[in-house]
């Protein structure tokens, strides 16, 4: 869909900036929203989190707007660097891009894409939550890795394929084709 650098740039954007958003959320309040609550004995996940400090990043309590900073910073570069060409070329070895029904094709990018970036930033989330508090073992990081593989990839996979990317898409398609639009008017008019 995107047809060059600039726009697979704004693609990647735009993509990170909600799923880095719908994964704080996931990760906060579904995930670890009734320990927060049970650890401080609020009555709400936002109030144990503010009762706790915010959430503890590299053993320091940052803010949420903090952490979704730190994990759209890190999420957007390994979507550039690593998710989105690899994805593609991925989905090109068993589907030709030329022949394939461009749903098929979409989907099989998604899938790609998942499967990358899932126990990627999930092993970077093992680094960025992990309990410094009770010292370091290569096990616990790597069970915690394991964990949070297994909570996000569902999550990963159904957002991503039925909401996230269907959205993305038709927001790049109205940015893009107005852009095309307003270009045809302009050169129809000189």
């Amino acid at each position: 869909m995107p047809k060059n650098q600039l726009e697979r740039m704004i693609f990647a954007f735009l993509t990170v900036l909600v799923t880095v958003h719908a994964y704080v959320f996931y990760s906060l309040y579904v995930i670890n929203g009734e320990t927060f609550m049970e650890i401080t004995g609020a009555k709400s996940v936002l109030s144990a989190i503010r009762a706790m400090g915010g959430v503890s990043v590299f053993g320091t309590f940052l803010p949420i707007w903090a952490v979704v900073l730190i994990e759209f910073a890190l999420a957007y570069s390994l979507e550039v660097l690593m998710g989105s060409p690899c994805s593609f070329k991925l989905a090109s070895k068993v589907f030709d891009p030329t022949k394939t029904d461009p749903v098929l094709f979409e989907t099989a990018v998604i899938c790609a894409t998942v499967g990358l970036m899932c126990p990627a930033m999930s092993f970077i989330a093992a680094w960025l939550y992990y309990p410094y508090y009770a010292g370091f073992s290569p096990f616990t990081l790597l069970a915690n890795w394991l964990r949070l593989i297994c909570f996000n990839l569902p999550f990963a996979f159904f957002s991503q394929l039925f909401f996230i990317q269907p959205l993305i898409r038709t927001v790049f398609k109205l940015l893009f084709r107005r852009n095309a639009a307003a270009g045809k008017t302009a050169a129809a008019q000189y």
